[in-house]
């Protein structure tokens, strides 16, 4: 599934593609996504609309337009790419913006979970409503992950990747990130200290940092605006590691199941203490 740097890394490429132009025709081949798309009036609100700015929050893609914002989310195996106009389709390409600068935006999506939405009131879109906030805001430091966990008796992996206590936190990184903090992924959150909670903010933060200048996470469904695949994976401590030596002691990279997911640590540099 692609996390917050490849979402990211997704709206910085298409930004330059699609702000200022305007939507000139909208294709839509396959409606049945994650919710059901409206067709007619999508393209009521977006034709011959131009595209004001790009942003994201959380994992979604916000295209914001005069008439309100495109909402995308790319679900399991989404992806966005910009193509000349007239490229020939591939399986499972769903939808087509045509730009008025000759270029198109392509969805394409296997698995259709992903989700194609519009709203003139972004703040009452219920996909939004309780999500908590963006991991590299000045809001989120050490001290809200600390006061969050009181009452919290989850595994603390469990904890970080709960998109109403902080957005954009998935799997892959949720292991990264307690690998550098020290911190067992199946520690109770409300059993960890201050300190530590200092440490996994700063690492969330330098993590997803990383992983955005690099171009997000190598998947086998991700692939960046331009098609070219990221480069972080390259530089994975433990996810996906496992019985590999550690690159600090030389221990063999465990891995278990928390919340049906994969997750993987280090049984000697990540303790259940503090």
């Amino acid at each position: 599934m692609p996390e917050l740097p490849e979402v990211e890394t997704t709206c910085r490429g298409i930004a330059p593609h699609l702000i200022d132009h305007k939507v000139r025709s909208l294709i839509v081949r396959e409606t049945r996504l994650r919710w059901p798309i409206e067709t007619k009036q999508l393209k009521k609100q977006l034709l011959d609309q131009p595209v004001l700015e790009v942003s994201r929050r959380a994992k979604y893609i916000l295209i914001h337009f005069p008439t309100g914002v495109l909402v995308i989310h790319l679900g399991m195996s989404g992806t966005l790419k910009i193509l000349k106009n007239k490229t020939p389709l591939l399986k499972h390409d769903h939808i087509d913006w045509i730009l008025s600068s000759g270029y198109v935006m392509r969805y394409h999506d296997p698995r259709r979970f992903g989700a194609v939405l519009f709203t003139d009131n972004l703040k009452d879109l219920k996909q939004l409503k309780h999500l908590g906030p963006e991991p590299l805001d000045e809001t989120f430091n050490g001290n809200y992950l600390y006061e969050k966990a009181k009452k919290h008796r989850c595994p603390v992996k469990t904890f970080i990747m709960d998109q109403k206590i902080v957005v954009g936190v998935g799997n892959i990184y949720a292991s990264e990130c307690l690998f550098l903090a020290k911190i067992h992924p199946s520690q109770s959150a409300n059993t960890i200290s201050l300190k530590r909670y200092h440490r996994l903010y700063k690492a969330i933060q330098g993590v997803l940092t990383a992983a955005i200048k690099q171009g997000g996470t190598t998947l086998k469904d991700f692939r960046k605006a331009d098609g070219k695949p990221g480069y972080f994976s390259q530089k994975l401590n433990v996810y996906d590691r496992k019985d590999l030596p550690c690159i600090q002691c030389q221990t063999p990279i465990e891995a278990i199941k928390l919340g049906q997911r994969s997750t993987y640590f280090c049984p000697n540099c990540q303790s259940l203490s503090e």
